[in-house]
């Protein structure tokens, strides 16, 4: 982000020049307003200082240029005593900020850090929404993190390859939705895709509803030359396991007192939110059914792990749910950015999602925990994702991250400890 100051004052103009220097706040100072809006365009990352009584075009003049090629670059005028009236019509008509003369230079240097954050947001929410817009075809796997884009590739090669899959992720993460993008990349994709929530089935009426009873074909025999989706697979009973083996494993459905046994064609796709290894373990999953489960074995990872994702995933919601409720698309606020990158989304996807809805509907936008989160809390968790997401982008890699940050290296060490932040984790990412 940048300044340009326009002031036909060679001496103020200077000096703000210094003050803004000291300031880190990288600046272009014109004395001339024309020679100054030949380098604003729409996507300018600055705000404009200007002066108001200027020869030739004056500060007013300047604020109809600018607003009339992006109205929501920040434009803060510089006036004298006379030109008050003049800057507060300015306001009324979007103009950022005015500051009378004399002023401190403390006090123009608040009111531009504060056009620039606004700058910053506004780019960004711009930046998202396009994004959004072109997520259609990636949705539910949107996301510019390694681990996303490592899950889109292996996802498009997979769906090519007629083996079973196993999908595991939290809670949340959109586990069903992968297997649908993978069914839709598919030769099967002009076929059924079938979901299943094994959790809801009672044992009574697994035959009628898996296999089928009755003369109906059952919800298999429904995915047949199509895409068969077990959800929920690690709460499936110990019969109801007994049962799908045989089904796995020959691609038949046992014969009924009306039918004979009947072959399917059908790819299984199987979801899980637990580590079924353990399940193997404790003696409540069959072990030869996880090895027919996981030819292959997909990870989806939770929104903590790709917090770099968050932001468009939040958008693109916004949009759905503003479309839904047919209600404006809000812009996202500092507020909420902090929570976007400090919330643990223990829900996930999911969460995400009703945040979003929240967000349309002008609900309350505080912490989702059941109870209040103290100020050096929220800091706490604003930093620790901060230093995770720069973990992220860097591969693990702390003397970047360091650097970027612009933390010293120990006091980095001493703040991954602090947090408890594995930065090896994020090395093979």
């Amino acid at each position: 982000m940048k300044v340009i100051l326009i002031d036909d004052d060679k001496d103020l103009r200077l000096a703000l020049v210094d003050s803004f220097t000291i300031a880190g706040i990288e600046v272009d100072d014109f004395g001339d307003a024309a020679a100054a809006l030949a380098g604003i365009d729409p996507g300018y990352a600055g705000v404009v200082v200007t002066d108001i009584r200027m020869p030739k075009m004056d500060g007013h003049a300047v604020f109809e240029a600018i607003i009339a090629r992006d109205a929501e670059i920040p434009v803060v005028l510089m006036t004298g005593h006379g030109d008050v009236a003049m800057a507060v019509a300015a306001l009324k008509h979007g103009a950022f900020d005015f500051i009378a003369k004399p002023f401190a230079a403390d006090h123009l240097l608040a009111s531009v850090q504060r056009a620039i954050e606004n700058r910053r947001l506004v780019l960004e929410n711009r930046r998202l929404r396009l994004e959004a817009e072109d997520a259609d075809d990636h949705y539910p796997l949107l996301g510019t993190s390694a681990s996303m884009e490592n899950l889109r590739h292996s996802l498009r090669q997979l769906a090519q390859i007629e083996v079973d899959v196993l999908i595991e992720g939290e809670t949340g993460t959109g586990k069903e939705l992968a297997a649908l993008q993978l069914h839709r990349w598919s030769r099967r994709r002009s076929k059924s895709f079938i979901a299943v929530d094994c959790a809801a089935i009672p044992d009574h009426l697994v035959d009628e509803l898996l296999f089928g009873e009755r003369g109906n074909g059952g919800r298999i025999f429904d995915a047949h030359r199509g895409t068969l989706f077990l959800d929920e697979i690690d709460s499936m009973s110990t019969a109801m396991q007994g049962k799908l083996l045989r089904v796995i494993e020959e691609r038949e459905l046992p014969a009924t007192g009306t039918t004979s046994p009947r072959a399917v064609d059908l790819r299984i796709v199987a979801a899980s939110k637990v580590n079924l290894v353990d399940r193997v373990a404790n003696g409540t999953f069959r072990e030869d059914l996880l090895y027919r489960l996981e030819t292959v074995r997909i990870r989806i990872p939770p929104l903590r792990e790709r917090r770099v994702d968050v932001p468009m995933l939040f958008t693109y919601f916004l949009k759905e749910a503003a479309e839904r409720f047919e209600k404006p698309v809000p812009v996202i606020s500092a507020l909420i950015e902090a929570r976007l990158l400090s919330d643990p989304w223990r829900g996930n996807v999911r969460a995400l999602r009703n945040f979003a809805v929240q967000t349309v509907l002008s609900l309350e936008n505080g912490p989702t925990e059941a109870e209040d989160v103290s100020l050096s809390d929220q800091v706490a968790r604003f930093e620790a994702a901060v230093i995770t997401d720069a973990l992220q982008r860097l591969q693990g890699d702390v003397a970047a991250v360091a650097d970027l940050l612009q933390v010293p290296r120990r006091s980095m060490y001493d703040r991954l400890q602090r947090h408890g932040i594995d930065a090896g984790q994020y090395r093979h990412s």
